[in-house]
């Protein structure tokens, strides 16, 4: 796959806003962190962090390598359970934005890796 800047790979970026209902704030941000780490460890994931805003919505931001590692992604089990009941879990439908992206993928010069940064 070629992106319109050229690259021969053009990972997929997925991000958007979850504003929970009041009563399904705790299972949300339960449900949403439970799946930071297996993610991470998924063929295909580049990249899938959560934010909490202090407004209460939950931002996910997630880089996939492929449009068939996110469907692989978004067909697991426990994923579908949520998507299948987010009607019931928040105030409104998702604020969410799918494209691919035109910028080179990869770590910029001097950056340091994830994990490797002393607390």
């Amino acid at each position: 796959m070629t992106n319109q800047s050229g690259n021969s790979v053009a990972p997929l970026a997925l991000y958007g806003f979850l504003r929970p209902r009041p009563e399904y704030v705790e299972e949300v941000r339960r449900t949403l962190s439970s799946l930071v780490e297996p993610t991470r460890q998924e063929p295909g994931n580049l990249q899938y962090h959560l934010h909490e805003q202090e407004d209460g919505r939950f931002f996910l931001y997630e880089v996939w390598r492929s449009q068939e590692d996110l469907d692989r992604h978004n067909a697991l089990p426990v994923l579908r359970a949520f998507l299948d009941n987010l009607d019931t879990f928040l105030e409104a439908s998702p604020e969410g934005y799918f494209d691919t992206m035109i910028s080179p993928y990869g770590v910029s010069a001097g950056a340091v890796a994830l994990g490797t940064v002393p607390v």
